[in-house]
């Protein structure tokens, strides 16, 4: 979902960070007629909450999905396509290997991001089902085809430069794609919406990107 001049953004969402604090214990001492009391508190140190580990690198593993498209990714393990499948691969090749991402590769293959988007690091991609893609329709699919920079904008506004969990998105409320426009979370669970896009898969990890599979093709609002 990038070609060449794809830039990177990266996409830091603001998050609420929560510290534990540390109790502090007393130590009494007696001395002549009187008792002295110190106390000395305990060094306060901060605990990661699960929503800050989340933030921090969004990798997820295959007991993390959820959703209710979920069922209809291969459960053969033997399968690239399945959830085990995926794991290993960067993230357009694991979704070549996907049977609900059919179209989507296609899109990403007549843009000419492929490539760029294996090379990234740690990305977010919020992936559009075959239906999805079949509520355009084939006209207007073949259309955005022959031009890929403006197919190669709508792909751009479906990825994010940071790798986020969903509990990550839960706690941004909004993250920037990489055409530079901002994408709304709303929800939590099997009720999660990407600009009012329900997620039928989410959590789904790849080598370098952690997948939402969406039930609707995003348009950035410029286009």
């Amino acid at each position: 979902m990038r070609n060449p001049k794809l830039a990177i953004v990266g996409a830091i969402a603001a998050a609420t960070l929560s510290l534990a604090a540390c109790g502090g214990g007393g130590d009494t001492a007696s001395s002549g007629g009187g008792a002295t009391t110190t106390t000395e508190a305990a060094p306060t140190t901060p605990e990661s909450t699960p929503s800050e580990t989340a933030m921090a690198d969004g990798v997820t593993k295959t007991t993390d999905v959820f959703g209710p498209g979920c069922a209809q990714v291969p459960s053969d393990p033997a399968n690239k396509g399945s959830l085990q499948g995926m794991v290993t691969d960067p993230v357009a090749t694991a979704a070549s290997n996907n049977p609900l991402l059919t179209k989507l590769v296609a899109a990403v293959g007549a843009a000419g991001l492929g490539d760029t988007l294996n090379s990234q690091k740690a990305i977010t991609v919020f992936a559009p089902y075959d239906g999805a893609f079949a509520e355009l329709g084939d006209a207007k699919f073949a259309e955005l085809a022959g031009q890929p920079a403006v197919l190669g904008d709508i792909l751009k506004y479906h990825v994010v430069g940071t790798r986020y969990d969903a509990k990550g998105l839960e706690g941004a409320g909004s993250v920037d794609s990489l055409l530079g426009q901002k994408l709304t979370i709303a929800g939590s669970g099997d009720t999660m919406t990407v600009n009012g896009a329900p997620v039928l898969c989410g959590n789904i990890p790849t080598a370098n990107a952690t997948v939402f599979v969406i039930g609707k093709v995003l348009t950035p609002p410029a286009a």
